[in-house]
């Protein structure tokens, strides 16, 4: 059987490496016709794909899954018309193959130019978002690559649903067959051999829990593209405006709770703990939070329970936040440095220097002052659909769009120039 499904899956990476030499010479107005047509057909076929994520969700159901697991996974028709205003989002895009992004002539008269090329072949193992399987298949096609997709098990009859739709839409239209492919199985033997394709995929993306990551990162020999996990955090100064801060945190931790952007740690100032934890942990508890809270501040929060070592480190994708009082800008630094995940961090202040010196210290890709976390996102950045969230520093750093998705090479140009 192992052999069987590794064989698939080389056959399927073999496809998208021959579709990729195709789609890098596409045209802009070729690649957003396509997108277009897919855009429209996920809408025709809307009830196909309900049909199909109906399935995925009741056996989540049936095997006892949370709230938040299956909020990730659902599909409804709302989330249709967002998955194909995402294509069509990405279509209105420049293209950003063959864009110049330096050049220069040398004292030589050699003419040098850095130019955006496709990746290639992009691999993606994902798991539960069935919005995932849009995203990356219309990113890759702007950007000109082939992507070799494989969701989790929870999501397979979604996402199936979802490819045949695209290529269904695509192919006769001129998308190369192989273009976007899929892996049909969840075996873990599938994704393992996806890990050590390197002579066929040039790049590959987790996306998911921390355990799908260090997985990823232990086990492939293809390069990999950290993405996803999100230990959030959200510190409110002594001199934040209290009110503002509330509606803040409240929009970071229930607004969606099971996504990577989503507040999972409090670091209140001692100095506006007493006034401000108790109003807010009163409504926090009527939305269903679970607050784990430091000794301090489960003393003005009588609905918490005491919080572990374990919890300032976790990412809970749930209805639970963690809160610690803190006594200073420095401390809260220290903290979201030790613990966090490099996604994004907030400040809630009124204090131009501790803003400035969050901004400064934090290590993370996005950095708020005054705002929500839940804003880490490719389409809330104006980069359409994204492929995930980098949290990690060489390539690409934050929201993964388009230009992301590229690489370069060196194009010279001379008129008979040797070195001596």
């Amino acid at each position: 059987m192992a052999t069987e499904v590794h064989s698939q899956v080389v056959e399927k990476t073999k496809r998208a490496r021959q579709a990729a030499a195709r789609l890098g010479l596409m045209s802009r107005a070729d690649k957003d016709r396509l997108l277009l047509l897919m855009a429209d057909a996920l809408e025709a076929n809307s009830q196909a794909i309900l049909e199909a994520n109906a399935g995925d969700v009741k056996q989540a159901k049936e095997r006892g899954q949370s709230r938040a697991p299956i909020d990730r996974l659902l599909v409804n028709g709302k989330r249709v018309r967002e998955m194909a205003e995402g294509l069509r989002d990405i279509a209105a895009l420049p293209d950003p193959v063959g864009e110049v992004i330096e050049g220069r002539r040398l004292p030589n008269g050699l003419e040098l130019t850095k130019v955006r090329v496709p990746i290639g072949v992009v691999g993606i193992i994902y798991e539960s978002r069935p919005n995932v399987t849009v995203d990356a298949a219309g990113l890759c096609l702007k950007s000109g690559n082939a992507v070799v997709l494989r969701g989790g098990s929870d999501a397979l009859g979604s996402n199936l649903a979802l490819v045949r739709v695209l290529n269904e839409a695509g192919i006769p239209a001129g998308l190369p067959e192989g273009a976007i492919e899929i892996i049909e199985t969840t075996d873990r033997e599938a994704a393992a051999a996806l890990m050590r394709l390197d002579q066929y995929l040039d790049v590959l993306i987790p996306r998911g829990g921390a355990d799908l990551i260090r997985r990823v990162k232990q086990e492939s020999t293809v390069p990999v593209i950290e993405t996803g996990e999100g230990n959030c955090h959200i510190y409110v100064d002594a001199s934040a405006r209290l009110d503002q801060a509330e509606e803040i945190v409240v929009n970071a931790k229930c607004q969606r709770p099971g996504v990577c952007n989503a507040a999972e740690t409090l670091l209140v100032h001692r100095e506006v703990a007493a006034q401000f934890l108790p109003r807010l942990g009163s409504r926090l508890a009527e939305l269903g939070v679970e607050l784990r809270a430091c000794q301090e501040a489960r003393g003005l929060m009588p609905a918490s329970v005491a919080a572990t070592e374990e919890d300032w480190a976790t990412e809970f994708l749930a209805l639970i936040l963690a809160i610690r009082v803190v006594g200073s800008v420095e401390e809260a630094i220290a903290h979201i440095n030790q613990y966090g995940t490099r996604h994004s961090e907030a400040i809630i202040t009124q204090d131009l220097e501790n803003a400035r010196r969050f901004i400064r210290e934090v290590d993370a890709a996005a950095v708020y002052v005054n705002a929500s976390t839940r804003f880490t996102d490719g389409g809330q950045f104006g980069m359409g659909a994204e492929m995930g969230i980098s949290t990690q520093k060489l390539h690409a750093r934050g929201p993964m769009g388009l230009r992301e998705m590229t690489s370069y090479r060196w194009v010279i140009v001379g008129e008979g120039q040797i070195r001596g």
